[in-house]
């Protein structure tokens, strides 16, 4: 994918969404904007123009039916062409969509709409009209159902979706115009969207995004799509990460094809997409995959290989650094660049010739696996490996890293062409500041005239700042003024800017984890229900940017000393009883399950035992919370052993 901080005009004005689908409509007509995978293993593709009129005929009808402007209608489907036709219908009438996938808990349900105002409410299939209907009773009495699945027929008092379809067209052939006039009416403040974050607490809270939110990211994120470009869409479709990758693909004419993780294989094979959203999950199960293939592989194709990666990694390295686009955290001296820059120079010839040969023997054969016409992808949602980060960069599979969250809609930062400096999630995207402040006594480290490089180079809390930045959580002002003051976004991730100018990753101040696929947990449920056990002194929940949640666990001394382990006297002599990590790995397990309302992904897969109490002023604050940024430095090497790292 080429990165560029100036990229083409768009043919098109716009300031809110249902302006941008009008605007590709008449610019691209014909071309495909999306494309669904069949059962035959065909694609069912609906052109801009259609896609268009369907979305003014369902809000044609949804006006009809009573819907009001910056109504909030609710969106409970994955990834599917009606969920497109859906947002167009309820965007262009004028309301915001309230979404969430088909993987969404009754209790979610009932919190969610409730408190989301939602009345009228899509539901993708029997399955989630089954799922609203076993809370109906604590749902609002005026809900009003839609079924969007066209091959569910819809039980009574429940509308569907290709019905309404038929009336709103029906209404338009006689002249009914109400759908284009709310697209004038609409204003680039309103609300296009409430996204509420994922969590164990449940009380989600409900991100607002404006449409002047969207349309910042169109015009600042300088992704160079183009119309020939086949967007292939494995992220859930609701996430904003997505939905800016969708909206800019439609803004630029390329074509959405949906996939899932099942058929992921072969659809690339299929598609051929030249790009695609993507969260670090995917790349490190491609990566693992590529890695077993080798290991299994005759010892002669293993050498191949090896020595293959060996040679990109010295001609790639070595450019990496010509280019200016190694990290850079201390700011090096002109001496030291003189030095190290021969050096890859003559590393980057000396490489070259078997370099060249390898690459088109070995490793081309490898970029087939995601079809052999990529330009490239942007992972977000979570850290890339740094193994899995340098394995595809260096093959010539360009996987770069973006940066944000729900509440900054959500890129803020992403690596460019020019700034493909592995490392780091790349420069902040235009219009975007961003302040480092101490977590200790709230001063700016960057940008601080008085410090060296400004305060590049120097770890704090990330502050952002830019017209992406959400209007506040619905509702909820107390906690919207927690994080959002004089317009500077408080992240709760703890990173630097870099001497490149690029912004790196270094961790959480927050307690939400990001787990790998994505998911958001608060780990304060699970540490709860984990000291719940007599045998559970204390504990910290740990896993940001992993495949699964593990734990720091401090084991109770005076339950194990009376109960079976008299003759221990220190809590460090116990932490080292093979019996006693056992039994604290199957109380976890019996602990954090489904059966006590846990998801399957908030399970404790890992645990490390620690043999001293959290003391005030170290692990702990004055307060008696943990400070988990400095937990997880002072336990490092036991977290990478939990994670295989060691």
């Amino acid at each position: 994918m080429k990165l560029d901080r100036h990229v083409a005009p768009f043919p098109f004005e716009f300031h809110t969404l249902p302006q941008i689908y009008k605007g590709a409509a008449e610019a691209y007509q014909d071309l495909p904007v999306v494309a669904a995978p069949l059962k035959t293993g065909d694609f069912k593709k609906v052109s801009y123009a259609e896609m268009y009129e369907l979305g003014l005929n369902l809000a044609t009808a949804l006006i009809d039916n009573g819907l009001r402007p910056r109504e909030h209608v609710g969106i409970l489907a994955d990834n599917r062409i009606e969920w497109l036709i859906s947002d167009y219908g309820i965007l262009i009438s004028g309301a915001a969509n309230v979404p969430r996938g088909t993987d969404i808990t009754e209790q979610e349900i009932v919190y969610i709409l409730t408190h989301g105002d939602v009345e009228l409410v899509f539901v993708e299939n029997a399955k989630i009209l089954e799922k609203l209907e076993n809370v109906r009773d604590r749902l609002p009495a005026m809900l009003q159902v839609i079924m969007m699945d066209k091959d569910t027929p819809a039980p009574d008092g429940v509308l569907h979706l290709y019905n309404l379809l038929a009336q709103g067209e029906e209404l338009r052939r006689n002249g009914d115009t109400r759908a284009e006039e709310r697209i004038a009416q609409t204003k680039a403040e309103d609300l296009f969207t409430i996204i509420y974050t994922s969590g164990t607490t449940g009380t989600p809270k409900g991100v607002q995004l404006t449409h002047a939110n969207m349309v910042s990211q169109l015009r600042n994120v300088s992704w160079e799509i183009l119309k020939e470009d086949r967007m292939l869409s494995i992220l859930p479709i609701w996430h904003s990460y997505e939905r800016v990758c969708e909206v800019i693909s439609i803004g630029r004419g390329a074509c959405t094809y949906y996939t899932n993780i099942r058929r992921i294989s072969e659809d690339l094979k299929a598609v051929r997409p030249t790009m695609m959203a993507s969260a670090p999950r995917l790349w490190e199960s491609v990566y693992q995959k590529i890695k077993k293939n080798v290991e299994t592989a005759p010892p002669a194709r293993q050498k191949l290989f090896n020595v293959a990666y060996f040679c990109s990694r010295m001609v790639q390295g070595s450019w990496y650094f010509l280019a200016g686009r190694t990290l850079d955290l201390t700011g090096r001296s002109l001496p030291e660049k003189i030095i190290k820059g021969a050096f890859h120079a003559v590393r980057a010839l000396i490489f070259l010739i078997p370099y060249l040969i390898l690459d088109k023997v070995v490793l081309s054969k490898l970029r087939q696996v995601v079809g052999g016409a990529f330009r490239g992808t942007v992972s977000g949602g979570g850290a890339l490996p740094p193994y899995v980060d340098e394995f595809f960069n260096y093959i010539g599979i360009p996987v770069l890293e973006g940066y944000g969250m729900t509440e900054t809609t959500p890129v803020s930062a992403v690596r460019t062409k020019d700034k493909l400096i592995i490392g780091t999630v790349g420069p902040l995207v235009n219009n975007t500041q961003v302040r480092i402040i101490s977590l200790e006594n709230g001063e700016i480290l960057y940008p601080n005239p008085g410090r060296k490089g400004e305060g590049r180079g120097m770890k704090g809390e990330i502050h952002i700042k830019g017209p992406q930045v959400m209007k506040g959580y619905y509702k909820m002002p107390d906690e919207t003024a927690r994080v959002l003051k004089e317009g500077w976004m408080n992240t709760g991730d703890i990173g630097m800017v870099t001497y490149n100018d690029c912004l790196k990753i270094m961790g959480r101040s927050k307690e939400t984890i990001v787990l790998l696929s994505g998911e958001n947990v608060e780990p304060n449920p699970i540490e709860d229900k984990l000291k719940e056990s007599p045998k559970v002194d204390h504990c910290m929940v740990i896993g940001n940017d992993e495949k699964h949640l593990a734990a720091l666990i401090i084991p109770s001394l005076e339950f194990y000393q009376n109960n079976g382990q008299p003759s221990v006297q220190t809590l460090q002599e116990l932490v080292e009883l093979p019996q006693v990590q056992q039994d604290l790995e199957l109380e976890a397990k019996v602990l954090v399950n489904q059966d006590n309302g846990f998801k399957p992904f908030e399970r404790v897969l890992g645990i490390h035992l620690i043999g001293k109490p959290f003391e005030l002023g170290q692990e702990l604050t004055n307060t008696y919370k943990l400070k988990r940024h400095v937990i997880t430095e002072m336990y490092e090497e036991a977290i990478d052993r939990i994670y295989g790292r060691d």
